[in-house]
């Protein structure tokens, strides 16, 4: 039997990713993104079940939470933490994620994170000793999701 293993041209570069944010009627263009990682974690309960010596796990729920560095260059999620000092009004919004490589056969993958809600994040920031630049950190949760766009199956993979 033949070892069907995966093409080299087929593992995705990340650098001509897009990321785009819509907070209120706003669509801005996170150009700005160095990375980003959105995690999805089910939640489960232990069941005991008679005839076992060991116990099964039963998904009951999700959370999603992700994080992401940009270039220290927009006021944007500064403006939602002063909004939010000022008024208690929290600012919620949606992100969509788009990664493809045209030299990868897997094509285009599109995920919509929604409900996000930032962790806090820097208000301000310098090192005059850096001579690159300027990046900062940023949590946040998210409350759903949707993939408009998959992944094509590989040649091998069925």
């Amino acid at each position: 039997m033949q070892n069907i293993t995966m093409n080299s041209k087929d593992c995705l570069s990340a650098k001509l990713a897009e990321c785009f944010v819509t907070i209120g009627n706003n669509r801005y263009n996170f150009m700005q993104a160095i990375n980003l990682k959105a995690e999805f974690k089910k939640e489960k309960s232990t069941v005991p079940i008679l005839g076992r010596t060991g116990k099964g796990n039963k998904s009951t729920g999700w959370s999603g939470t992700g994080s992401a560095t940009f270039h220290y260059n927009t006021s944007i999620f500064r403006e939602m933490l002063l909004k939010f000092k000022e008024t208690g009004e929290d600012v919620y919004f949606d992100m969509q994620i788009t990664n493809e490589d045209p030299t990868s056969s897997a094509g285009r993958q599109t995920v919509i994170l929604i409900g996000c809600n930032i962790d806090g994040g820097v208000l301000a920031s310098f090192d005059a000793d850096n001579d690159d630049y300027l990046d900062e950190d940023m949590d946040f949760t998210f409350e759903d999701f949707k993939m408009p766009e998959t992944f094509n199956l590989l040649e091998g993979m069925i």
